[in-house]
C-alpha cells in the first residue's frame, strides 16, 4: 500500500533553518524527509504515551485504597511504620 503524502509549507527561524539542514545532511537526507521522520518520531512517542495512561489510568487502585486513586500525602505517607 502506498503512503499519500502531503506538502506543506513551513516558516523557521534562521538558525533553526540551518540546524536542520545540517541534521538533514549529516543524516544524507533531504530536509523534508529529516523533518518528517522528526515529526513521525514525535507521533509515535505521543501515541505510545497516551496508551500507557490509558492503560494505567484503566487498572483497578491498589494498596490501600478505597476504590479511589491515593493522593499524594497517603502514597507516601509513612507515620504507620514510625
Amino acid at each position: 500500500m502506498k503512503t499519500r503524502l502531503r506538502n506543506i509549507t513551513i516558516t523557521l527561524e534562521e538558525d533553526v533553518a540551518r540546524w536542520a539542514r545540517i541534521q538533514a545532511a549529516t543524516n544524507e537526507v533531504s530536509v523534508s524527509r529529516f523533518l518528517a521522520n522528526l515529526l513521525k518520531e514525535r507521533m509515535k512517542e505521543v501515541d505510545e504515551y497516551e496508551t500507557a495512561k490509558r492503560r494505567a489510568l484503566a487498572r483497578k487502585p491498589f494498596l490501600k485504597s478505597d476504590g479511589r486513586y491515593l493522593s499524594r500525602e497517603e502514597l507516601h505517607d509513612r507515620s504507620h511504620l514510625r
